[in-house]
């Protein structure tokens, strides 16, 4: 039996369970990824001397064709999920989405039988004719992921999700690991792991919802409810979905245009630089714009918003500030340590594509700001201007034959694009640009400090490659103790947003 306590008036009242804070629930889904992402870190170097760089180059070119694909596997409806008030209206909207997901996969299936050699042949890709029919399968589960995925974080069960992509990590891993040291070290066998990994942890997700919300789930379901969120949430479709596509697109352009005016080898370069970039995105932003979203849908109706995208920017800029710094200098010494002298080449891609992942890395976790404002119409333009100006320097670097100045351009054009739509993201919710910059002074004057030492240690002293890694390790620990004993940046702080 409860305790019961008394008010102020007297009045007996059982105790209510705590709100987990902001930063608890970031730390929930931290937690899983970090692991999934250690063990990804731990076994690159072993990956890395198995297979060569034109395997990773067509395991790239497969997982870009079904990450532009499944992006608008739910014609985001998915992110309605989010929105409404009443669970019973996220349910249809979950229903309808894992509808749409199947409804695409089918589509991509007959798509893909009619004209997949016209593709390869444009891509220059003609190796991945094997595994074309892999690729609805691979739509499906994502789109089913990602839905399940916004139910989980509307329900606050963001442990579930941890659960689902370390079990996934693990089996991709070891699949990745098994066939290298068996002799089938090849661009496949990184394609089956992968798609591996996403049907377990797509199971996994799914069955635990169905364990926990199933009964809720099904009683919620009606026909006519889904037919009035499919009209209700109709910009998403109208509008996000175009939106989502043409940033898939162009994240995934370099992929495409690399083999086209290249190799699979340069592509394989590329995928390896952009998967060490993505780390930070994808360990610490990912699970920060899960949880911002669903706190930020919240904030809304409160008015608390600004808030929220202020203290939530501001340590998105001082957390990933530090490892942008190293690898736009230190990128070279550090894969060749890493991964090997054979992907050299990676590193000084890594070099060129730093600044332009740190913008995309501050400004993407608060991007879901474009849906709970509902100005989906102003994020499809954002993604025209990313998408048309990414091409272009992308075509213009590839017609010269240069791919290091194809990357240096794209890189150039993404800061532009990202540091404008997060002025417009702050300025809608009402924070000065200034104010931003006044806050962050501290952190810069660190940065400055360690980008001195690091320019001196290896364009005077002239350090060996493993040395150079060693530094960036230690000033890291200095770096991140400094920013802990500010008390603006302090973890005390940052757990009490909200």
């Amino acid at each position: 039996m409860k305790h019961l306590l008394k008010d102020e008036l007297g009045i007996e009242r059982i105790p209510c369970k705590p709100i987990p804070s902001f930063a608890s629930d970031v730390l929930k889904l931290v937690g899983g990824t970090a692991f999934a992402q250690a063990l990804g870190i731990l076994a690159s170097p072993i990956i890395t001397r198995l297979y060569g760089p034109e395997a990773f180059g067509l395991s790239a070119l497969f997982a870009s064709i079904t990450g532009i694909i499944a992006v608008v596997a739910c014609l985001r409806y998915e992110l309605a999920i989010m929105l409404p008030e009443k669970d019973e209206v996220a349910a249809n909207l979950l229903a309808l989405s894992l509808f749409l997901a199947a409804t695409m996969s089918s589509l991509t299936a007959l798509i893909f039988w009619l004209g997949g050699d016209t593709l390869l042949r444009l891509i220059n890709a003609p190796g991945l004719k094997s595994y074309l029919w892999m690729v609805p399968i691979s739509i499906f589960l994502s789109g089913t992921f990602l839905a399940l995925n916004y139910w989980n974080s509307r329900t606050k069960r963001f442990g579930r999700l941890s659960i689902a992509r370390v079990t996934a990590s693990v089996a991709t891993t070891g699949t990745q690991l098994g066939a290298g040291h068996s002799g089938y070290a090849t661009g496949g066998s990184l394609i089956e792991a992968g798609l591996l990994g996403s049907a377990i942890s797509t199971l996994m997700l799914g069955g635990q919802i169905l364990r926990d919300d199933g009964w809720r789930l099904i009683k919620s379901f009606s026909l006519k409810k889904i037919k009035d969120g499919l009209k209700r949430y109709r910009k998403f479709p109208l509008f996000d979905a175009w939106s989502a596509l043409l940033n898939s697109s162009s994240w995934q352009l370099p992929i495409f245009l690399l083999s086209t005016f290249f190799s699979p080898t340069v592509v394989g370069y590329y995928a390896l630089g952009m998967m060490v970039l993505q780390l930070p995105t994808s360990l610490i932003g990912g699970a920060i714009s899960q949880v911002f979203f669903q706190r930020g849908a919240k904030a809304k109706f409160d008015g608390s918003l600004p808030e929220v995208v202020e203290e939530t920017f501001l340590r998105l800029a001082v957390i990933g500030a530090l490892p942008v710094v190293l690898l736009s200098m230190t990128g070279e010494d550090i894969f060749i340590v890493i991964f090997g002298a054979t992907w050299a080449e990676a590193g000084v891609y890594a070099q060129v594509l730093a600044i332009w992942i740190f913008f995309v890395f501050v400004t993407s976790p608060i991007s879901t700001v474009f849906s709970i404002l509902e100005k989906q119409g102003s994020f499809l333009i954002f993604n025209v201007l990313l998408f048309c100006t990414r091409a272009a320097a992308l075509i213009f670097g590839g017609l010269l034959g240069d791919a290091r100045l194809a990357l240096i351009l794209f890189s150039a054009v993404g800061v532009i694009d990202y540091a404008g739509m997060g002025i417009w993201i702050l300025h809608k919710v009402g924070i000065p640009t200034s104010h931003i910059l006044k806050v962050s002074g501290r952190s810069a004057a660190y940065l400055i400090f360690i980008l001195f030492i690091v320019a001196l240690t290896k364009w005077v002293l002239f350090l060996s490659p493993q040395k150079m890694l060693l530094l960036d390790l230690l000033l890291a620990m200095l770096y991140y103790i400094l920013l802990l004993k500010n008390e603006y940046y302090s973890f005390s702080r940052f757990k009490s947003i909200i």
